[in-house]
This record gives C-alpha cells, sequence and structure tokens, in this order.
C-alpha cells in the first residue's frame, strides 16, 4: 500500500491474535492505511515485536497482553486503548484457539475454549467496544474456510466454531446497521507458523496444500488478508455490512 495513500487516517483499531499469522498482518495494514492500533493477544513478547515493526514505519501502537477467554482481559484491552487514542473505530476479532479431531476424538476441554476463544470472545468484544462503534465504526470477524467446504475432516468442532461467530456477525451486523455500525466476516488462508512449520516438515503435503488453492499460492498474512481488512473497515466499503468474503485464492468454495 502506498505511503501516501493512508484510508483510516486518524482511525483507532483494535486486533486481537495480533502476535503472529493473521492478526499480525492485519495489524501491519491497518497502521500502513494510517490506523493507531492495539495489538492484543496471549503472549508479550510477540506482541513487543508487532509493536515495534508499527511504530518503526512511523505509526501508532499499544499492545495489551492478555487471554481472549477472560472477560476482565477483553475490558482492560478496551479500556486501554480509548484511554491512549480516545475510542475504538475499528475491531478485527482474529483470536482463536483451534480444536482439532474427529468429532468422537476431540477433547470437551478443547471444544470449550474453541467457543470460549471463538464466539463468546467475539460477543463479548463487540459488547464492549460497541458504544465507541457507533456513528460509523467497523468490526471484522475472522471466519474459516472449514465452516463452508463440505469436508470439514478432523475440524468439525473447529468449523461449527466458526459458523457461530458468523452467525454473531450477520445478527450484529442487522441490529447495529441503524447506528452505523458495519459487521463483515472474513474467511482467511495464509501463512502462518504451522504452516512455515509444514513445510519445513513435510514439504511433499504442503506442496499438496499449495496446489489445492486455485490461485496457486498460499496467502500473505499482510498483503493479501490485512489489505482486504483495509477495504472492509475502510470508507470505500461503506455500503457493504452482514457479508461474508472469502479471502484464500478460491479455496473454499473452488477448492
Amino acid at each position: 500500500m502506498p505511503l501516501e495513500h493512508k484510508p483510516l487516517a486518524g482511525k483507532t483499531a483494535i486486533v486481537t491474535g495480533a502476535g503472529q499469522g493473521v492478526g499480525r498482518g492485519v495489524a501491519l495494514a491497518l497502521a500502513s492505511a494510517g490506523a493507531s492500533v492495539m495489538v492484543m493477544g496471549r503472549t508479550e513478547s510477540k506482541l513487543v515485536s508487532v509493536r515495534d515493526e508499527i511504530t518503526n514505519r512511523g505509526e501508532r501502537a499499544i499492545l495489551s497482553a492478555g487471554d481472549v477467554k477472560q472477560l476482565a482481559d477483553i475490558e482492560r484491552c478496551v479500556a486501554m486503548t480509548v484511554t491512549e487514542f480516545g475510542t475504538v473505530d475499528i475491531l478485527v476479532n482474529n483470536a482463536q484457539e483451534v480444536a482439532l479431531g474427529s468429532l468422537l476424538e476431540v477433547a470437551d476441554s478443547d471444544v470449550t475454549a474453541g467457543w470460549e476463544s471463538g464466539p463468546m470472545a467475539t460477543l463479548r468484544f463487540m459488547r464492549a467496544c460497541h458504544p465507541h462503534l457507533v456513528g460509523g465504526g467497523a468490526i471484522v470477524n475472522m471466519g474459516s474456510r472449514a465452516g463452508v467446504r463440505p469436508d470439514p475432516i478432523r475440524r468439525g468442532a473447529y468449523a461449527a466454531v466458526k459458523e457461530a461467530i458468523r452467525a454473531l456477525t450477520r445478527a450484529a451486523a442487522m441490529e447495529w446497521a441503524s447506528e452505523g455500525i458495519r459487521v463483515n466476516a472474513v474467511l482467511p488462508y495464509a501463512m502462518s507458523p504451522a504452516i512455515e512449520q509444514l513445510a519445513i516438515d513435510r514439504p511433499e503435503e504442503y506442496e499438496k496444500t499449495r496446489r489445492a488453492v486455485p490461485l496457486g499460492r498460499i496467502g500473505d498474512a499482510e498483503h493479501d488478508i490485512g489489505r482486504a481488512v483495509v477495504f472492509l473497515v475502510g470508507p470505500d466499503a461503506g455500503y457493504i455490512t452482514g457479508a461474508t468474503i472469502p479471502v484464500d485464492g478460491g479455496n473454499a468454495f473452488l477448492g
């Protein structure tokens, strides 16, 4: 994104799960578009790195280390953002613990963590930010291609969690439209620490995964996913709400 193009100048964003992967990419893209960014996640050292990346680009960022499963950590994150930047204009709910395994095998504790870190945290963050978003705010919630593909093998519980987030997205879009708040969902597919490790440990499996994407590559968290989020929360998407946007090279519906 050209440095002179700052569609989010003067805006403030919160990004959860911002220490790595898609969350990091989204935070960097929002900052490059001019937004001041609160990066929130569980590992402070990773958040420090992302914050420093943003400030080294000449933009503003702060961090809040916490667990999205804890309401007190959510409320503290929002309060810190408002204290430092004055308000919240953009919320990106990205953090998610992933429950893997067949429906007969997946542990109850993993499913519970998935629900609490996904739909419950999304709802709590949206509620906490709502008063600040009234009058022009925007929310992007992260769904998953696992929820819309017909074969979520070993990802059934994860798919259910992510589809619940999409249901909350549509409900919030309808309930809050009259207040000027737009809410959309993104289905991302991008390089992550897990995929990078897969390429090292099992290169043949990685190549099979890459070839399954119709566009022939795995997305970049900042330039592909982050810029899509910048568009959705920016002025050019002012008439888009309640939508689900796959940003995955065609994999969700065409793969």
